[in-house]
């Protein structure tokens, strides 16, 4: 039975419960108001720091009160903040050559201008921004990199304001012809809380594509036929496929993070010649070890039908201690559907404080799904071998050898381990590492299945760090410093004689999550540093 039909839930827990950084700006919202309607703006201190500064201090300061929408190009963009609009003893044939008596220096990044972003408008001068910005009204990516993307505008309301001034008569220089309708009347610079129905705010990730992406405010169509599914994602939500690797899902959709959970919906996709029924015996059969070491208790087991297929939906209560002793709990609900011959897991995972109170996003990501005939011509490379037999997907290449968490390829792919100690002296602590790893945890049922929900998670991220360490070597000398402590424990799985279930449990995962938190605290501190750094500079 392939384990990629349950994603360990002591991994998960992990996720839901880490704290992440937030800085300045983050929870700040300016609305502007326009007899069009309100646009409502966040913004991405992280990627341009100083302009997000600027626009929010130029607001409180009532710089853009009365100012005009002056150009605007259906298809395009509207632009804004120019003072000299809104002064009526000044020609219209100047307006988008005001400042505000200073300019900025780029922060060129990697978000796209896709609809709805606020960028930075400037001359030929890539430093010469300073009050006049714009607002994306059709997707733009001609002009990524090239301009300094600093926040988008949230909800409906802000989306339909858009569209009327965007659409507005104007004349042949782009002027609006009733100006009145695109004046700024009132700006408002509150927090995020004051305003009902905002989605969290959501850090922007960085594809391995090198650009940003940020999760929409409006639920999002979503199509993957080279898996067979479909479904539709929350506003808010970030979906992602994460490059094939080990036990990795197909498919993840994140959602906001709350003060106590950041909820995760997981797809694994697999073809098995077997019944609904043996695949159930074969999730029980791995959860036992969990339940009877009482980490793990059923809440309940139901079949139930998915768009007239054969399902089954498992739904229990993972208890784990905290480093500080402090249980924690997290509720999860398994779902596996049979289509024809292939088998779709679906699991929700979140902080049971906030499991059954967000649970109707499951419900309805679920209830969105639709099938199809998996279309193999768009199947990644290596892909198609794992859905035809599910065990190339511990052993793609037939070797015999595991391509688990600490597989590498040249510098490290999207290891950030790997990456971190790459061409070091900690290279080969990293491959005795993975002796251990393939010698002595995967070599009892309970660390195959630890290894398969770790790495689930575990390439959820990592892609992610490794690429910054590649492109910071501070950052990567920090990891590195990390990386001693946890190589050192981890190496007394060595020295221990594994001979039950159990005492795997008690050795081998005890160790792994006394260091867990070198993949997100130090990570997460050095990036603060050097954030702080550089807004210093």
């Amino acid at each position: 039975m392939n384990k990629k039909f349950f994603f360990l839930p002591l991994i998960l827990l992990i996720i839901v419960t880490t704290p992440q950084a937030f800085g300045e700006y983050e929870d700040t919202i300016v609305v502007l108001e326009t007899d069009s309607g309100r646009l409502i703006i966040e913004f991405f201190p992280q990627f341009a720091p100083n302009h997000v500064e600027n626009f929010v201090t130029l607001s409180e300061d009532g710089f853009y009160t009365g100012t005009i929408f002056h150009r605007i190009i259906e298809g395009f963009m509207i632009q804004g903040g120019d003072p000299k609009s809104a002064d009526s003893s000044v020609s219209m044939s100047e307006w988008g050559t005001g400042d505000p008596g200073y300019s900025i220096d780029a922060e060129f990044n990697s978000i796209e201008h896709k609809r709805g972003i606020v960028s930075m408008a400037r001359s030929s001068d890539p430093n010469s921004g300073g009050s006049q910005f714009f607002i994306v009204h059709k997707d733009s990516n001609f002009l990524d990199g090239q301009y300094t993307v600093f926040g988008r505008i949230l909800t409906n309301e802000s989306f339909e304001t858009l569209d009327r001034i965007a659409t507005m008569n104007t004349a042949p220089n782009d002027q609006p012809m009733d100006a009145w309708r695109a004046i700024i009347k009132n700006v408002q610079v509150i927090d995020r809380s004051e305003l009902s129905n905002l989605p969290e705010y959501v850090t922007p990730v960085t594809t391995d594509e090198g650009n940003a992406l940020i999760a929409p405010t409006t639920s999002q169509p979503n199509s993957f036929p080279e898996f067979g599914i479909s479904f539709t994602s929350p506003a808010g939500w970030i979906v992602q496929t994460p490059p094939p690797s080990g036990s990795s899902p197909d498919i993840v959709v994140v959602g906001s993070k709350t003060s106590t959970s950041a909820p995760a919906v997981s797809f694994a996709i697999t073809r098995q010649d077997v019944t609904i029924e043996e695949a159930i015996n074969g999730l029980r059969q791995q959860v036992t070890p969990m339940i009877e070491t009482g980490a793990l208790s059923i809440v309940s087991e139901t079949g139930t039908q998915i768009k007239g297929n054969d399902a089954y939906l498992l739904k229990a209560i993972g208890h784990f201690e905290n480093r500080e002793g402090i249980e924690m709990n997290i509720g999860f609900s398994t779902l596996l559907i049979k289509v024809d011959d292939m088998f779709y897991t679906v699991q929700y995972t979140n902080n049971l404080e906030s499991h059954d109170r967000q649970s109707d996003y499951f419900d309805d990501i679920v209830n969105s799904i639709e099938f199809s005939n998996i279309d193999f011509a768009k199947v990644p490379v290596g892909d198609e071998a794992d859905l035809t037999n599910p065990d190339l997907k511990n052993d793609p290449d037939g070797s015999g050898g595991y391509a688990g968490t600490l597989q590498t390829e040249e510098e490290g792919g999207g290891c950030l381990i790997a990456t971190a100690a790459f061409g070091s002296e900690m290279a080969p602590q990293v491959q005795f590492l993975r002796e251990i790893r393939d010698n002595t945890v995967m070599n009892t049922q309970s660390g195959a299945t630890f290894m398969t929900g770790f790495n689930q998670f575990y390439y959820s991220f990592s892609p992610y760090v490794a690429d910054y360490e590649r492109e910071n070597p501070v950052f990567k000398e920090a990891v590195k410093v990390t990386l001693t402590p946890m190589l050192t424990s981890l190496t007394l799985l060595n020295y221990v004689q594994v001979d039950t279930e159990e005492e795997m449990l008690g050795y081998g995962i005890g160790i792994i999550l006394l260091n867990i938190g070198m993949y997100f605290v130090a990570p997460a501190a050095a990036i603060i540093a050097i954030n702080k750094k550089l807004r210093q500079q």
